[in-house]
Formats: C-alpha cells, structure tokens, sequence
C-alpha cells in the first residue's frame, strides 16, 4: 500500500479530535486517531477521525491533497489508526453536525499515513452497542475505545484524584500494606497463594487491610490513607468482583463523629470534582430506623413506599397466616404500591416469586382498583374492622397494591425490601440525582443459623459501647457498636468504624463470635498483642471505589467502570483467566491437582 512521507518527524499530532471548534477555521493542524467511519461520495472522501477527547470530521479532495492521501482514504477501513495534515475549515450550515462539539468544522486534509490496519472488528466502536457482555470482555480493548467507557474511566480517575487531594490536605499520610498476608476470617473465602520456600503453607490475599491499617494506628501513623486492592472469593453480582479497590482510611484518636464529620468534607469535595451537587450535612439515620422503615441497612431514600408494621393491628384477627405469626413472635408489616391496583391477578402473584426467593414461604395481597373494587384471597379472612384499620394504616387510595410480609424480622424485612425496590422499577417511579446518608449504630452481632453461631455485623474489631460490655457473654443480641455506613442511592458507598483498642476486650469480642484460643493467637495474635502495647483510640471507613464511580456514571455493574473486569463465574474472557498450569509449577509448591 502507498503511503506519503511522514508528516511530522518532532510530533505526532498538533490537536486532538474533540478540540477543534469554529475559531480554529484556518488553522493547520496534524491529527491522530482511529478511523471511526468512511464515506465515499465519489469525488470527495469523509471520514470521521476518533481519539479519547471525540470525533473530527476529515474530507479528502484529490484537488487538495498530495495525491497519495486521497488514495490511502479510499483504501482505509474501520478501526484503521492514521495520522493526517490539513487545514481547519468552516462547514457550511446545512452540514453542520449539532450531534459534535467539533460538528462547526472539518479538516480539509492534504496528507496522510497509515499508522496500523485492522481486520473487521467484532462490533462497532460506538456508544449503545447491542453486545452481549462476553463478547464486550473477550475484546475489551475494543469496548474501552467507546467514548462512554473511555468517560467511565476517566471519572474514576477524577474521583481518585480527587479522593487523594482531599484526604491529602487533611494531613493523611498514603502506605501501602501487604498483599501477601495471613489467612484470617473476615466474612468471606480466601484467595490463597501457595508459598515455595514454605512447602504447605500459603499466603492469603487480603479481604481487606483492615488488620494492618490498625497495627499502623498502633505504629503512630495517626492518618493513613490507601487505594487499596481487596480479594474476596464470594459469589458474584453487578456490584461485586473477585478483586476490587477501595480506599481505605484511618485515624488515631477519634470517636465517632470525628470520622464522620471529616468524610463530609471529604465526599464534598469528591462530588464536586465529579460535577455533583449534593446537601451537607447528611442525614444519620438510626441502623433500627432504616431496618423498620426500609427493610434494609441500604435505603434508597429517594424515594417513598416504606414498610408500615401492622403487628398489633392484625394481632387477632382471623386471617391464621397473619394472626399465628404474631403469636410466634414474629411481625407483620406492608408496602402500598400506588399505581398497581389495576394490575392482574396473574401479575401480582407473580410478585410471590420475589418473596420466596428471600425467604418467605408466601405473599398476601390486596388490590385496590381504580374503580372501587377490592381483590384478594385474604379480605373474607380479615374482617370489617381490621381490614379498615389496615387501609388506614396504609393510606389507601383507589389504585393502590398492598403488599404483605409475615415472618420473622429479617425475613419480613428482606422480602418487603426487595419488593419495594422491584415495585419502584416496575412502576418507573422517578429517582432523580443522587442521595447520601448515613446509617449508624449497627448492633454489634447477628446469629449465623447456618454455623449456629454468632457473627459480627460488621466485622469483630469494631468496638462496643462500655455500657454494654457485661452483654458480650451473656446477651450479644443486644450489643451496640460504634459502627457507620455511609449508604448512596440505596447501595453501601462505604462502611466504618471505630475499632476496639483493648486486647482483653478483643479477645473477649473474638471468642463470642466461635473463635478458640489457639486460632485466636495463630490468625490474631499479631493483632492482640500491638493492642497490648500503647494503642491509641482510632477508627476509619472504607469508600469502595468501584461502586461509588459506577453510581456517578449512572451505570448498573461496576462492569463498567472497571477497566479489565471478571465476568459473574469469576473469569476474564480476554486473557482466559483462571486457567490451568503446568505439573512442574505444581510441583514447586508442593501442590497437585484432584
């Protein structure tokens, strides 16, 4: 293939793609990029030029042009990196293109180089692809060419900038801590790495830095900071990887509003690098508040439908689901779906699958329809009297759809939550902009029925009120904690706490959640005993990155916000990670296959 002299021995290019506007008409200007499309009009070429700043229209003429230049644009093709010369010109007003910030000009172009070529790529280089997801990560160095990716990841970047800037100027210092650590628990599965010097014995990559950035408290660091890389071997979903990044933040002699007062300021700043207004201070909403109201310690708070309890309002009455689950103990409570009266029975009860899939073992209902009417399987059950009392409770109005849960208070809560959240979608009730709060004083422990122990909330280094240390042994359940989320449009942004800096209490906290002695000074000891030695009262949080940026890009899947990402089974479609290795490697470490 032909192809002119080169351009410019000292520069690749003069301009970028996306700058180029009316006042440049005249100018000279070398230019870069990829060839995003190709028009042939017959004496005359267009051909709109890509980089990461936008989209340059070029026009080839023979009557302009070196002569080789016109013959590589009728050669060139999709995805083709070139280099051009040529001078910036006016478009006339009928082919103005609104739809670009360059759409004013063009570049009349007189010379061209063919840098690479392509063969015919997989989809097109566009935003709103119709591309299954695999196809997007098997050629992700094709799907980061897109513009809208290419602005995903540059917001990440102003949202880390920004973070560091402002924790920078609050006098936190950045450290770096292991990734090759100690296995410890901390609420999900371990990546383990084998050691070769150390046949038997492995490594684990870090859930999270929690247990160092605690030890460096103790070193007298006092404000630490890090962008760290977590590992976590947990089932998958949109807003989860196998390796994500969060940042991680500490402080030594701080309580609780300390903390929180400070990432104010901090998120302040973060949302307005990334072009968000957003009220402060936020609101702090009480973990039992949230959990009544919402259903969940993740409310999405901007919008309504919230959980009305109605345990003593159906304590007696004669429907046996509602009245013998208030005689075990457990509650009652609903949601009013404005707006879905009307919807059929065949609908509603496809509702059902929702609640079983958070553990209900059933859903009851009423619809209240715009013309009057009163459906459902459970009014003859009620009762005049009760069933008043319910519509008062649930403000009904003609269209409404109550919801029913009755079950014990995660149960309940869970499915109603959900069902709120997929009521919302399916109603398309406006969400607009972006909502931050708070959702503090977590209770300290929760049981685990499946290992029929207790767990901690958070997790168990997080410290509890003194007023209810006596309750550790005999009463966990009633166990406060100093312990915060900071919650963003009904998904976790982050999670913090002030940390116990007592090594008995420590101990005391880690056996109630099942964790012998020789475990607690094999996985913990480290730990125990720097809180032995001087360690100061100190707390922090930590902000995932990941999901916060997904939820300024408006994105669903932190997916998208992740430059090289795994698919939901954990692999990378592009490289062909996880795979196998060879028997010596095994043999290195002591290690064979089943």
């Amino acid at each position: 293939m032909s192809q002119t002299r080169p351009i410019d021995e000292h520069s690749m290019h003069t301009r970028t793609c996306g700058e180029l506007r009316r006042e440049n008409v005249g100018e000279e200007v070398t230019l870069t990029g990829w060839v995003s499309r190709r028009r042939d009009h017959g004496g005359l070429i267009f051909c709109d030029l890509r980089d990461r700043e936008g989209i340059t229209q070029l026009t080839f003429d023979p009557e302009h042009s070196d002569g080789d230049a016109f013959k590589i644009a009728e050669t060139m093709r999709p995805e083709w990196p070139i280099k051009i010369h040529g001078v910036v010109r006016a478009r006339g007003e009928e082919t103005t293109n609104t739809k670009l910030a360059t759409g004013e000009i063009e570049v009349l172009t007189d010379h061209a180089e063919v840098l690479n070529t392509s063969v015919t790529p997989p989809f097109q280089i566009e935003d709103g692809i119709e591309t299954s997801e695999d196809t997007r990560l098997r050629y992700r160095y094709l799907d980061l060419r897109r513009p809208e990716m290419y602005a995903n990841l540059k917001l990440r970047h102003v949202v880390a900038q920004a973070m560091r800037s402002a924790l920078n100027k609050r006098g936190f210092l950045e450290v770096e801590t292991p990734i090759l650590a100690n296995s410890t628990p901390e609420g999900a599965r371990d990546y383990i790495v084998p050691s070769r010097p150390n046949p038997g014995k492995f490594y684990a990559l870090p859930q999270s830095p929690q247990q160092f950035k605690q030890m460096l408290m103790v070193g007298g660091i006092e404000r630490y900071y890090q962008i760290a890389r977590c590992f976590r071997d947990e089932d998958l979903r949109a807003d989860r990887q196998p390796e994500f990044t969060q940042v991680d933040i500490e402080m030594s002699f701080v309580k609780e509003n300390d903390v929180i007062d400070m990432m104010e300021g901090v998120f302040q700043e973060v949302l307005e690098a990334a072009g968000v207004e957003h009220e402060f201070p936020l609101q702090r909403m009480p973990w039992k508040e949230a959990m009544d109201r919402f259903g969940c310690d993740r409310p999405d708070i901007r919008f309504g439908m919230e959980l009305v309890e109605l345990t003593e309002i159906v304590r007696d009455c004669g429907f046996g689901v509602f009245s013998k689950a208030v005689e075990a103990g457990n509650i009652v409570k609903a949601i009013n779906c404005k707006g879905a009266g009307d919807w059929s029975r065949g609908e509603i009860e496809k509702l059902g699958n929702i609640a079983s899939e958070n553990g209900a073992k059933g859903m009851a209902w009423i619809a209240y329809t715009t013309d009057g009417k009163e459906k459902s399987p459970i009014i003859k059950f009620l009762g005049d009297e009760v069933h008043a009392k319910i519509k008062e409770a649930m403000n009904v109005e003609a269209g409404d759809l109550v919801l029913f849960a009755a079950d014990t208070f995660d149960i309940a809560n869970a499915v109603l939550s959900a069902l709120r959240l997929h009521m919302a979608d399916a109603l398309d009730i406006p969400r607009p902009g972006h909502k931050l709060l708070w959702v503090v004083d977590f209770p300290m422990f929760k049981f685990d029925e499946e290992t029929n122990k207790y767990a901690a909330e958070h997790h168990p280094f997080t410290m509890i009120p003194e007023a209810d240390w006596d309750k550790i042994e005999t009463d966990p359940l009633a166990c406060g904690s100093y312990s915060y989320d900071i919650v963003m449009d009904g998904f976790e942004a982050g999670g913090g706490s002030i940390r116990i800096h007592n090594a008995e209490l420590q101990k005391r906290v880690l056996a109630r959640c099942g964790v012998d002695e020789e475990d607690m000074e094999v996985k913990f000891g480290h730990l125990i005993h720097a809180l032995e030695l001087g360690a100061p009262p100190h707390g922090g949080i930590a902000i995932g990155l990941d999901r916060l940026v997904m939820l300024l890009a408006g994105k669903q899947s932190i997916r998208d916000v992740i430059a090289f990402p795994k698919t939901s089974s954990a692999s990378d479609p592009m490289t062909g990670a996880p795979n196998a290795v060879t028997a010596k490697q095994l043999k290195e470490v002591a290690l064979r296959t089943l």
